[in-house]
């Protein structure tokens, strides 16, 4: 069984009277150790996409298998834990906290697994190093590059060690030469074995992975040039 395999998936959103149908009869499925990305123009269904599979939302019908664990039955206890211990997110607008320098908002996934004060901050300053911020450890965000800031982000998502990591966008907000040196990150990533999945609409950064899936209207269709912008 692959690790992501989403079969006839549906969501639908409901805007007062109006149903906006966001993905029409998805057939997804992800092996362990693949690097995908997930392309289309706006407003395609990258993005909803992208959150049933990190468990932040759940179809309207359908059925979704996350490394043998049925979705749709677990609790949302359960999908907070594995989002948590086996997802990773790495997201266009980094999310991080303002007033918080760089290792305490990577040690923050650990903070909510129960972790120790010493082990949390070693583990951050691991993951920090590992993306080439050895120096900017206790540095803000506001003192950081936009690269940096993704950096600090890829290593939050990194520093509960998760099988999947999942990015929407990642270099959005970068020069392409920035988002190239972020992008060699995900490559190295997914030479060590990590599950990769990404949200773009930038061929350039589709062509790092090694396979696409392409959307368009929210269902997956066969690609043309005006798949990607």
């Amino acid at each position: 069984m692959a690790l992501i395999d989403m079969k006839n998936i549906v969501k639908d959103y409901k805007m007062g009277e109006t149903t906006v149908h966001a993905l029409r009869d998805i057939d997804v499925a992800i092996t362990d150790g693949e690097f995908v990305s997930i392309v289309g123009p706006s407003g395609s269904g990258k993005s909803t996409l992208m959150n049933l599979i990190g468990c932040l939302d759940r179809p309207s019908s359908g059925e979704y298998y996350l490394g043998g664990d049925k979705v749709d039955e677990l609790s949302d206890d359960n999908l907070a834990r594995i989002r948590n211990k086996r997802i990773g997110f790495v997201f266009q607008t980094f999310n991080l906290l303002p007033r918080t320098n760089c290792l305490h908002n990577v040690e923050l996934p650990l903070l909510y697994s129960s972790v120790a004060r010493k082990t949390r901050e070693a583990k951050a300053q691991e993951m920090l190093e590992r993306v080439g911020l050895k120096d900017r450890v206790h540095h803000n965000p506001s003192e950081l590059s936009g690269g940096e800031r993704q950096r600090v982000a890829i290593a939050r998502a990194l520093v509960n060690e998760p099988a999947i990591v999942l990015a929407d966008e990642p270099t959005g907000n970068l020069d392409s030469k920035t988002g190239s040196e972020i992008m060699s990150i995900f490559e190295s990533l997914n030479a060590e074995g990590k599950t990769v999945v990404l949200v773009t609409h930038e061929k350039y950064i589709a062509d790092y992975s090694n396979r696409m899936i392409y959307l368009r209207d929210g269902q997956v269709v066969v690609p043309d040039e005006g798949t990607l912008r």
